[in-house]
């Protein structure tokens, strides 16, 4: 893929509000959640099996802010969206990966040190971005690109990803 102009603001400003929320949604509020909560017994060995999903995780995440950036010309900030609908990439499986992606580092991270809170907290992570995603970004989104967003909404789903018809929907 070409790299398009004007992608580098975008991409920074990606990195700083990658920092801010992504990064305290999915580290820093697991790692406050560590502090003094009860663990499950020893895992052993199966609790590295929680690096996992928290590699996928940030691999999701990144794919999809750098496709806001350079596809979309904007970033994953409500107050600075891509320009252009983003129907490529993960976005053509699942059409909110950047969610999935952090709901997965966490439910790895409550895997690994074996902490129900960390899990907890996710179920409570997931009903916030759901309930974000029906009455914020679905109706801004359905509003800035009309018929090509209902297109898309149409052929790909929301939260469980399925395999892609063979060109975007978008």
């Amino acid at each position: 893929m070409p790299l398009r102009r004007g992608f580098l603001g975008p991409l920074i400003k990606t990195a700083v509000f990658t920092v801010l929320v992504p990064g305290t949604v999915g580290g820093y509020t697991p790692y406050r959640l560590l502090a003094g909560a009860p663990r499950r017994g020893d895992l052993g060995a199966c609790r590295y099996l929680g690096l996992i999903p928290i590699a996928l995780g940030a691999a999701i995440y990144l794919w999809c802010a750098w496709n806001f950036a350079v596809t979309g010309r904007g970033t994953p900030a409500p107050i600075d969206p891509p320009k252009e609908l983003v129907a490529r990439g993960l976005y053509r499986w699942v059409r909110n990966p950047m969610y999935v992606g952090v709901l997965s580092a966490v439910l790895g991270q409550a895997l690994l040190f074996g902490a129900p809170a960390i899990a907890e907290y996710a179920v409570v992570a997931f009903a916030f971005f759901h309930l974000f995603v029906l009455f914020y970004e679905e109706p801004t989104l359905a509003a800035k690109f009309g018929d090509s967003y209902a297109r898309y909404r149409r052929a790909v789903p929301r939260w469980l990803p399925r395999r892609p018809a063979s060109s975007p929907p978008a």
